[in-house]
């Protein structure tokens, strides 16, 4: 019994120590049970999260024309220019045009000083006169007197050389009849002979005369009127340049001075542009310019604006900038409407080939490689994605060629694709469902959730 006592004594006694704890303990019990089970709740949906298939877009490689271009910057110049200089320093008398008119080739744009420059054409066109005159009076004048004196000499020794030559005759007949003495013969013969020598130096004479003497003035003569229609061309061409013409048409860009300042020989008085046509002068990186051709197409675009002009390659510069590296080329374009101005920048894309039938898939859809090249996710018809190694060739845009690795028809992933591995199972969506995934996939504030109190 008193073991029974002692027992019974235990058990009354058990309530009374550890009450506290057994009434905190159950409640403990519950909870670890309770995240237990949300524990196991999230892994369980982490597992079917981690199980689902990603969701992708795709769309198919197709077959089009992708062309290969080359863009550059530079700045537009007009397609002619010219800086009207006066030839001569003289004040400007008049302007016949304003800044911003339109002008002819050859039109009359300025007019300068030249009163000075008219008085010294009409002393030079007199000078021409009295030179020609005196050309004249040389050409049909008289024999001069040295003519005249050498043919009288010659018309003496004539006469001389016929008197000597019958007295030696009627001697030698003399001679013959034995009437006259040998030596008077001889005497006679020579002084034929004499004045036959004196004949022959009047002739000589005379034709030098003749022949040089006249010529010589008349040449003189020439040779002044030649002078005098020389300085009379000077004087004229002097007052031509007092008068400044257009050598383009265009139209006046910069007109510096006003009428009655000096204008200086050398410095421009005009500038005269044409603005119908404008060239872009570009600068191509040196490893592309070697693609570039004179007579490839272009389109030139004016930065900040849009607008675009359609033109053809017209220079290609054979030396490159030591300073840029690049090689500078120029397009040609009309400029309808002259909307281009000279001095804007703009943007330049010349169409270098047009490759027909080509694989072309959009920009979006390139992927780094494994082993630092580049690859597409294709997906095949149960959904499957696979990661393919590609060869691209020409960018053009949004576009992409691919020289090989895919077919036309394909497959391939243009949303979703990162962080997709190889074989691994997709689900393809439009865009619409993409973005309601998103939204979905997006955890709720902390208010919504269930048992959070309201504020």
């Amino acid at each position: 019994m008193a073991a029974d006592s002692v027992n019974a004594g235990r058990r009354r006694r058990c309530p009374a120590r550890f009450g506290p704890a057994c009434g905190t303990l159950v409640p403990l019990l519950a909870c670890l049970l309770a995240l237990a089970g949300c524990s196991r709740k999230d892994s369980d949906d982490d597992a079917k999260k981690t199980e689902a298939p990603a969701p992708v877009q795709v769309t198919a490689v197709t077959q089009d024309t992708i062309r290969r271009t080359v863009e550059a910057d530079g700045v537009l110049y007009p397609q002619d220019q010219a800086s009207v200089m006066p030839k001569i320093s003289a004040p400007v008398q008049k302007f016949l045009v304003n800044r911003g008119d339109r002008v002819k080739a050859g039109q009359l744009l300025a007019v300068l000083e030249n009163r000075d420059l008219t008085a010294a054409v009409a002393e030079s066109r007199g000078q021409l006169d009295q030179a020609e005159s005196n050309l004249r009076s040389i050409s049909a004048a008289a024999v001069p007197e040295q003519v005249i004196k050498a043919q009288t000499d010659v018309q003496a020794a004539q006469q001389a050389v016929d008197a000597a030559q019958k007295i030696a005759e009627s001697r030698q007949k003399l001679l013959e009849e034995g009437a006259l003495a040998r030596r008077l013969v001889d005497e006679a013969q020579l002084s034929y002979v004499q004045a036959k020598s004196q004949l022959a130096a009047a002739q000589e004479h005379l034709r030098a005369l003749q022949s040089v003497g006249k010529e010589e003035q008349v040449k003189t003569a020439q040779a002044q009127v030649e002078a005098a229609r020389g300085h009379l061309q000077s004087a004229e061409a002097q007052v031509s340049y007092s008068e400044v013409h257009s050598p383009i048409n265009g139209v006046i860009a910069d007109r510096p001075i006003y009428a009655g300042e000096m204008a200086s020989a050398g410095t421009p008085l005009l500038t005269v542009m044409d603005i119908g046509r404008v060239v872009a002068r570009v600068n191509v990186p040196q490893a592309q310019a070697t693609a570039v051709k004179v007579g490839q197409t272009a389109t030139v675009t004016q930065t900040g604006n849009g607008e675009a002009l359609e033109g053809t390659v017209t220079v290609v510069s054979p030396a490159t900038d030591p300073n840029t590296t690049t090689v500078q080329v120029w397009i040609a374009a009309a400029n309808p409407g002259e909307r281009f101005k000279p001095g804007a920048a703009v943007h330049a894309v010349i169409l270098i080939e047009a490759i027909r039938n080509a694989s072309i898939v959009p920009a979006a859809a390139i992927l780094p490689g494994e082993e630092g090249g580049t690859a597409v996710l294709t997906v095949s018809s149960d959904s499957t994605a696979h990661l393919r190694a590609v060869e691209v060739g020409v960018r053009f845009g949004d576009k992409v060629q691919i020289v090989s690795g895919v077919n036309p028809g394909d497959e391939v992933v243009v949303v979703g694709g990162l962080g997709v591995d190889d074989k691994a199972k997709v689900k393809i969506v439009g865009a619409a469902e993409e973005k309601a995934d998103d939204e979905d996939d997006t955890p709720p504030p902390p208010d919504a959730k269930e048992g959070a109190p309201k504020k």
